[in-house]
């Protein structure tokens, strides 16, 4: 039974920022920091218990997988959840994530996510879908004359909306947006456009339009952004997330359930545990499935995302 702070992995990318130090994360000097990887269980990273120093993938692959992660963890071989933080100071590549269907013969992995948005620049927005009126061929020929990004439905963004983005639907973070994205445990990222941009050695980064096309789902068009009903945002076949609000001096009980381990993400504000640590904006926790029932009380006006399994 046992609440971990996990530590966070710094990722940087061509298009990050320093925006995530309001969140607490510590970005190196003179660094873009554009990805904090919160939660994650990959060949190439791996998430550290601070408490344990156990990393996520030895506590998911050992013995007490059920006692620490519920009776609904399934038996993959990798946590399946990967939970960010990105930090988009500039916009990111027009790209698409395989769907389940196409991602082993384009070999890949499907990738599910959801973005909830934490802070967001005025005008900033994302793209996501495709017009009405746009298919395969329309797609292709704007590819060719370097107008692609004519072809995407465009949202402008606000903090605490959310976007779910199924495997297949293409999507790119415009600039002035900070995220929280939850996703599938999955790095299969299939880039069509990237606005000429030139990588730290002045080189064109990789595109992979064959790719694309082929994992692009042609009917998705227009999506708007998900509608909480209360306090849940979203269900879906990999993932549960609730959000709940704090005011000042208010108690939430967090009820135990043996089935799922629960994550809870400060996403504004600040809350107290029970043993009277402190939990700021940014502030993750990992929470066992086999721990009991939580108080957590507001010291702020607070806002909490909460991820399970299903």
């Amino acid at each position: 039974m046992a609440i971990w702070k996990v530590r966070p992995l710094l990722q940087e990318r061509i298009w990050g920022g320093r925006n995530l130090e309001a969140f607490g994360r510590s970005c190196p000097e003179g660094q873009k920091v554009g990805e904090s990887w919160e939660l994650v269980d990959r060949p190439e990273a791996q998430s550290v218990v601070e408490q344990t120093g156990q990393t996520l993938g030895s506590l998911w692959r050992g013995s007490e997988r059920e006692r620490i992660f519920g009776r609904r963890a399934g038996q993959g071989e990798r946590f399946p959840i990967l939970i960010k933080l990105l930090d988009a100071e500039e916009k990111l590549s027009l790209q698409v994530h395989p769907p389940a269907e196409r991602a082993k013969e384009l070999g890949g992995e499907p990738k599910t996510e959801m973005w909830f948005f934490l802070r967001t620049q005025p005008k900033a927005d994302i793209y996501v879908g495709l017009k009405k009126g746009v298919g395969r061929a329309e797609f292709e020929e704007a590819l060719a004359t370097g107008k692609v990004a004519d072809c995407f439905h465009r949202l402008e963004t606000e903090p605490g909306a959310a976007m779910f983005l199924p495997s297949g639907r293409v999507h790119a973070i415009g600039a002035g947006n900070v995220i929280l994205e939850i996703q599938q445990n999955s790095d299969t990222t299939y880039r069509v456009y990237d606005w000429d941009r030139k990588d730290g050695a002045g080189q064109p980064r990789a595109l992979h339009v064959k790719e694309a096309l082929a994992s692009i789902r042609w009917e998705d068009v227009e999506p708007a952004f998900v509608q909480p009903r209360g306090e849940r945002v979203l269900v879906c076949d990999f993932f549960k997330i609730t959000r709940w609000w704090l005011m000042p001096g208010e108690d939430r009980e967090v009820v135990p359930d043996g089935g799922t381990f629960r994550y809870l993400f400060v996403a504004d504000g600040k809350v107290r545990d029970e043993g009277g640590e402190e939990w700021a904006k940014g502030a993750g926790r990992l929470v066992t499935a086999d721990h009991g029932s939580l108080i957590l009380q507001g010291v702020e006006e607070s806002t909490v995302v909460q991820v399970e399994f299903v």
